[in-house]
């Protein structure tokens, strides 16, 4: 189970972890913007946790063609667990190495969001507010991979469980013993 745990789940992260390089990089180029790069994030966090179907159908089909849902659910939250750490370490790296700056930038982005759509002085001020308060805890290193964190496991979590509930398996299909 560790060799398949570890296989995927550098994969997954290793795809986790360009995906944001090449994006931060164009953002930081001016090519991109928030907005794009929330849909490309999520959209690559899918695409990367993907392989979380994948690696639990291969230790099933490597463990004789039988799973449990606990034992795919192990299989699962490792390759999660091991992308996540690579995510993370990835945005800390680019984060305090090359942009330092990026709490500013998003708070001034979501401040003009709301004024463009029209939202009233009040709001753009708690909003204000609101972002200060982000950027200020962002600088604190724990926080920062708290939320990091926080950004992408709930979706390795999800494609487990529904990976985990697809795949499971009480006993060996006959098509799983082929003759050679």
């Amino acid at each position: 189970m560790t060799k398949t745990v570890t296989i995927f789940g550098l994969i997954s992260g290793g795809i986790l972890a360009a995906t944001m390089v090449v994006t931060m990089a164009l953002y930081a180029r001016g090519h991109f913007n928030f907005d794009r790069g929330e849909v490309v994030g999520y959209t690559s966090m899918i695409l990367a946790f993907i392989l979380i179907f994948f690696g639990i159908r291969s230790h099933r089909e490597n463990s004789g063609g039988a799973i449990t849902f606990l034992k795919a659910f192990q299989v699962g939250i490792g390759i999660t667990l091991i992308a996540c750490a690579m995510y993370v370490l990835t945005w800390e790296i680019l984060y305090y190495g090359f942009l330092p700056d990026f709490g500013q930038k998003y708070a001034a982005h979501m401040i003009e969001k709301m004024r463009a759509s029209g939202a009233s002085a009040a709001a753009v001020e708690k909003t204000r507010a609101d972002m200060a308060h982000f950027a200020e805890m962002y600088r604190n290193p724990l926080i920062n991979i708290g939320m990091t964190f926080l950004e992408v496991f709930p979706v390795g979590l999800v494609v487990t469980l529904i990976s985990a509930a697809i795949l499971r398996r009480k006993t060996a299909h006959l098509s799983d013993f082929r003759t050679a």
